[in-house]
């Protein structure tokens, strides 16, 4: 009993004292009551839960993912995730982090019950406590699967409190249907964000707690609709078991409210999709994930200029910077399958596209692209700024021309084709989520994280339509859903004449494309493979970047170091492809032909049913031996 107590004392105030607060603006991050603690709220006026509420925000991070997935030319970490080779371990920071957070919002729930004064001077923070409830429970889930709900705020000073939450695992459909009831207990008391002053932009709204939903269901509909009961274990032996509470919605009726949520947020006029091509050009696009003050990006746009983010992490210079490896490390580098996956501008893929230009040339590829593939990924031998006052030549001097710079450096992007290295930025370097701001060294970044953003919401709405209507979906939907995406990338629209004359693309396939682009590095990848139950075929498959053979990286010298090739062949131990072969479940990804670089074979990838969902920290069973593991771990 006391190491119970013991743990979890500790788990909670460490997570406490090492919480950095947020806001939505630079007044709101200096408002919050950085000198007391949830524990010493006392909950008796409407300020005490209102500052009660605010810390919830400390939760948030920065979560971009899906390094070593079938799109990432990263491949890192030990175990490696993406070849399916977790083993179980003793602690999982997902299930304390989330467990820890769980009771601050439970806390307030119970004291709002117990608040004497009028309940709508305190809706707004009760609201927001049923938002992060149903978030943290959700984080849970798509770890795990079924986990145990935790809706009390149990003393930690009390060890008969403490073991009321340790018991069995509740299925992930008792799970699900909490999530659900929480979110609309919060949106019945939430504001819109068009009623939101300055003063409060960066909180939870209306529309986020609807965009939620909409995530929520349309995961969970999928889910079901193509895995089912395969990962649920029978409860008693392995896994949650799949008991479902009466009136469970079924799964039309969970796609058809994922729709109409989205549509309503979509609808609202609250957020706008970012589009500033006329401003900055085809480039626009790499500055909505690095944007901060007017230095840092050429139109001198501001993070108020920004109407995409719905729900986001928001950080400051000053006050909150985000304080990782971003820049320094380009997380988000794409393979040689996401590379095809961007379309040409017509519209079309690159095997069925007249305006593509192959692969002869280091730029040809780049050529009548996706907006988003010039944003995102360094074109080879062009100049890109550096960052901060000296690396990579320093961050950008916007209106002068880099050979004005008054530094003496080679701004052209070479590929790093020499060495497998760490096994990152090789072939193609990645730029989303990086900074080129002057006056930002590394690990001082400060743009903020979108956790919930309008893109995400528009590509809810299609899929859903598209899964309700079996396959199908008009143009006036796609019209008001991610055509915009496409718009705004400088890819023609998405139409039903355009694909009907491709027998291998169908409308699922091209929502599903759309959103693996869209979406890429923001921690979505894996869940999105598992839901649509293609994880296992998909990520056994061998991750490949640039094209080397018959192209002119065979030969290329690199310029920036004369007498020197670009490629060295002998350094990269998995060769080149021998054979065409298959990316994806869906025949309209491209192909990956011979003569592509390997950057990690098949035969390093081992994904079974079993990796669906995570196993339970052993540390956890032994603290609660009523955790049943999960089937397989």
């Amino acid at each position: 009993m006391k190491n119970i107590k013991l743990n979890s004392r500790t788990t909670y105030l460490a997570m406490l004292l090492s919480a950095v607060f947020l806001g939505g603006c630079e007044d709101y991050l200096e408002q919050l009551p950085q000198d007391s603690l949830s524990e010493a709220v006392y909950f008796e006026t409407p300020e005490q839960f209102t500052n009660a509420a605010n810390h919830f925000y400390t939760r948030l991070g920065f979560d971009y993912g899906d390094e070593s997935s079938d799109l990432s030319g990263n491949i890192s970490g030990d175990p490696l995730y993406g070849q399916g080779n977790t083993i179980t371990p003793t602690t999982d920071d997902i299930w304390e982090d989330n467990y820890s957070y769980l009771r601050a919002p439970n806390q307030l729930i119970e004291k709002a019950a117990a608040y004497t004064g009028d309940p709508s001077e305190i809706a707004e923070p009760v609201a927001t406590a049923y938002f992060f409830r149903a978030w943290h429970h959700f984080a849970l889930l798509k770890r795990f699967g079924g986990v145990p709900l935790a809706t009390q705020a149990f003393s930690l000073d009390s060890e008969e409190e403490i073991m009321k939450f340790y018991g069995p695992r509740n299925s992930r459909y008792e799970v699900i249907d909490q999530i659900i009831k929480d979110l609309d207990m919060a949106i019945a008391d939430l504001p819109s964000q068009n009623e939101l002053g300055d003063d409060k932009q960066g909180k939870v709204t209306l529309e986020a707690a609807k965009s939620f939903k909409a995530r929520v269901l349309l995961y969970e509909a999928t889910w079901e609709k193509y895995v089912g009961t395969a990962t649920d274990g029978d409860g008693t032996n392995s896994g949650a078991g799949s008991n479902k509470p009466s009136g469970y919605p079924s799964v039309t009726e969970m796609l058809a409210e994922a729709k109409k949520s989205a549509k309503e947020v979509m609808d609202s006029g609250a957020f706008e999709l970012w589009d500033h091509r006329d401003a900055i050009g085809e480039e626009h696009l790499f500055y909505l994930f690095n944007l901060e003050d007017a230095a840092s990006n050429p139109a001198g746009l501001t993070k108020a200029d920004n109407k995409e983010f719905i729900f986001q992490t928001v950080y400051d210079f000053t006050l909150r910077k985000i304080n990782q490896n971003l820049t320094h490390a380009k997380p988000v580098c794409p393979s040689r399958k996401l590379m095809d996956m961007y379309l040409c501008s017509d519209g079309l893929p690159v095997q069925h596209s007249k305006v593509f230009k192959g692969y002869d040339t280091m730029t040809s590829e780049f050529e009548n692209r996706d907006y988003r593939l010039k944003s995102f990924v360094n074109i080879p031998l062009k100049q890109y700024w550096g960052w901060g006052s000296n690396t990579n030549g320093g961050g950008a001097q916007y209106g002068v021309a880099f050979e004005d710079s008054g530094i003496d450096y080679d701004y052209r992007y070479v590929p790093q084709l020499t060495s497998p290295g760490g096994a990152r930025n090789v072939g193609y370097q990645g730029r989303k989520f990086t900074t080129e701001h002057k006056l930002r060294e590394t690990r001082e970044e400060s743009y903020n994280y979108p956790q919930i953003r309008l893109a995400e919401v528009l590509l809810i709405y299609a899929e859903a339509t598209c899964e309700l209507n079996d396959g199908a979906i008009s143009d006036s939907d796609l019209d008001i859903s991610i055509n915009k995406i496409r718009e705004r990338s400088g890819v023609a629209p998405l139409t039903n004449a355009l694909i009907a004359p491709y027998p291998d693309l169908n409308m699922l396939g091209e929502i599903r494309r759309e959103r693996a682009i869209e979406l890429n590095g923001e921690n979505f990848r894996f869940d999105d493979l598992k839901r649509w139950n293609i994880a296992i075929e998909t990520l056994n498959k061998d991750v490949c970047l640039t094209y080397i053979e018959g192209t002119e990286y065979e030969t290329a010298e690199n310029p920036k170091d004369p007498g020197n090739p670009i490629y060295v062949a002998d350094a990269f131990p998995y060769g080149l492809t021998q054979t065409e072969k298959s990316t994806s479940t869906y025949s309209g990804i491209a192909t990956t032909k011979a003569g592509a670089l390997i950057l990690d074979p098949s035969g390093n990838r081992n994904w079974t049913i079993k990796n669906y969902v995570d196993p339970i920290p052993t540390n956890q069973i032994e603290l609660n031996p009523a955790l049943v593991q999960n089937p397989g771990w």
